[in-house]
């Protein structure tokens, strides 16, 4: 592993790991993810990643590239997201991947916002890239690298030098940019290495992952914890439920990174003795998982899940990880903060609260600069910058509680948090109720005004199959929920939708959610169910 301070950018530290480990697998995509554009597996030793890295800084050297300048990259989940990040590193330069699952306005949105010099990515997205650059005023390269005539320039830039520019999900207005920095990068992956206990990786380690490389998790956490570490990223093109359990034997996983849906969807799976990993896969990383599922999935499948607590913002200066027991699995909680990182849990007006109670998560890095480690800020935006650390302290905008033993569990996002007739309601846990139904495929929670309350609950079901009454599901549904929550928390609106709106890391929208129901009111396509919410007299 990389001892801190030894580098100040990430393709210096990807140098060295590629002398040390030379033959071993770096960057891997199965045949099953390459469908498409390849008819077999695509796998890079650090030695083959390294020569594809020079080969494509000498490109970017011909185009003239150079420290603080921004390239905006369209390759999806493939392993060329990697090669690029570093070759561009090299540089001193920085990527903007782009998410082309959005619209034609959301990707405009990042490419101007941005300030990308360059547009490039694969050949399925360049007619439309060449129209998209074309409305932005940015030139579209073909990246392909050329080989270096000379022996390459020292690494430029240094460790506060911009490696990504990543555009959060947007669950809060358009998406901003967060400037991420070598010292973010390397910090995020030290970080990972250095946990022990149930979470030790080592130079053998092939992590496996389906979340995309426009996605902090992916594009720093798991490539690297396995760049300073030596090992391999397994990088899928989506996730695929039926044949997951297969490539994690292919591929001999040893660890696998997730969000909260995914242990839900394996879990409905039909029963399978083969799938139980207890000599194979050594845990799970992610976050969200359901306090329900979290206990059946391990012991299903043979290996712990840990939950950790992170944010593009933070990276892993700030992250929280649940390595060590005790784990209080099944209680949403995501560990003990470590020694480096300082918290506190603060009410509206950012004074702390009582032991116990609920709080706003309030972080930072221990030492004399609180901001080690963290995002750059937003680009373009220092108001939004210096009202998330108005106080010295990074507000994260999540509700948590601490126990007696100093372990925190995550209560629900500030914004997600219905407050009905004085009482406060954790959408999460209406959703994590409501998916007990058998009824219910998947569900969003969202508040919306009412004069009465203050805040009514208002909730999206999406059926497992075709529903021919709508109103008839939402009555069963609202049974449900009134059999099991509190009668306050039951639903007083319901929606019977085909689908949620997502953001681009496959998570649900808030934004869009609570817009959508907002819509939707006296729309008549939905079931209006306050006057059935009464308290039980028994």
């Amino acid at each position: 592993m990389v001892a801190e301070g030894r580098h100040s950018t990430v393709y210096s530290a990807f140098r060295e790991r590629a002398g040390e480990h030379a033959e071993r697998p770096f960057l891997r995509a199965p045949a099953s993810a390459a469908r498409g554009y390849a008819d077999h597996a695509i796998e890079y030793t650090y030695a083959a990643a390294r020569e594809s890295v020079e080969a494509l800084r000498g490109l970017y050297r011909h185009l003239g590239l150079c420290v603080g300048d921004r390239v905006a990259l369209a390759f999806d989940s493939r392993l060329d997201v990697y090669l690029h990040l570093l070759a561009l590193n090299a540089q001193g330069a920085s990527i903007v991947p782009l998410n082309m699952a959005g619209s034609d306005g959301e990707v405009l949105h990042v490419v101007r916002d941005s300030e990308a010099r360059l547009m490039g990515g694969t050949d399925a997205h360049r007619e439309r890239l060449q129209a998209l650059a074309t409305e932005a005023g940015v030139t579209v390269f073909e990246p392909v690298g050329q080989a270096e005539t000379d022996a390459p320039d020292p690494p430029r830039g240094d460790s506060s030098t911009e490696v990504a520019l990543l555009y959060t999900s947007g669950t809060s207005g358009k998406p901003k940019g967060c400037m991420l920095s070598n010292e973010y990068f390397l910090t995020t992956g030290l970080v990972y290495n250095r946990l022990r206990g149930l979470c030790a990786i080592g130079s053998s380690d092939r992590l496996l992952t389906s979340l995309p490389p426009n996605h902090m998790n992916a594009l720093a956490t798991s490539f690297m914890a396995m760049l300073l570490c030596g090992g391999c990223v397994i990088q899928l093109d989506r996730f695929h439920p039926r044949s997951w359990w297969q490539t994690v034997r292919e591929e001999a996983a040893t660890v696998f990174h997730y969000l909260g849906v995914m242990p839900a969807i394996l879990l409905k799976l039909p029963y399978d003795p083969a799938d139980h990993f207890a000599s194979q896969i050594k845990f799970g990383f992610g976050a969200g998982c359901d306090p329900k599922h979290q206990e059946a999935f391990e012991r299903r499948f043979g290996f712990p899940l840990i939950e950790a607590w992170a944010m593009t913002e933070t990276g892993g200066a700030g992250m929280i990880v649940a390595h060590e027991e005790p784990r209080h699995v099944g209680h949403r909680c995501f560990g003990r903060p470590p020694a480096e990182v300082e918290y506190r849990l603060v009410d509206e007006h950012d004074r702390d609260v009582a032991p116990g109670q609920d709080g706003e998560l309030l972080v930072r890095r221990r030492g004399e600069d609180p901001r080690k480690g963290f995002f750059s800020g937003y680009f373009g935006d220092e108001d939004a910058t210096r009202e998330g650390w108005r106080g010295g302290w990074w507000h994260t905008g999540d509700v948590v509680r601490a126990g007696r033993d100093g372990s925190l569990f995550f209560v629900d996002r500030r914004k997600n948090v219905i407050r009905r007739s004085g009482e406060n309601i954790a959408a999460v846990e209406v959703e994590a109720a409501l998916m007990q139904f058998e009824a219910v495929g998947n569900c969003a929670v969202t508040a919306v005004p009412d004069e009465i309350r203050g805040d009514e609950v208002f909730a999206f079901i999406v059926p497992p199959g075709n529903v021919t009454d709508p109103v008839r599901l939402a009555l069963d549904v609202f049974d449900f929920a009134m059999q099991n929550l509190a009668y306050f928390k039951a639903p007083g609106y319901i929606a019977v939708v085909d689908e949620l709106p997502l953001t681009a890391s496959q998570k649900i929208s808030r934004t869009e959610v609570r817009q959508r129901a907002l819509r939707l009111l006296g729309s008549g396509q939905v079931t209006d169910l306050r006057a059935s919410k009464k308290r039980s007299r028994s």
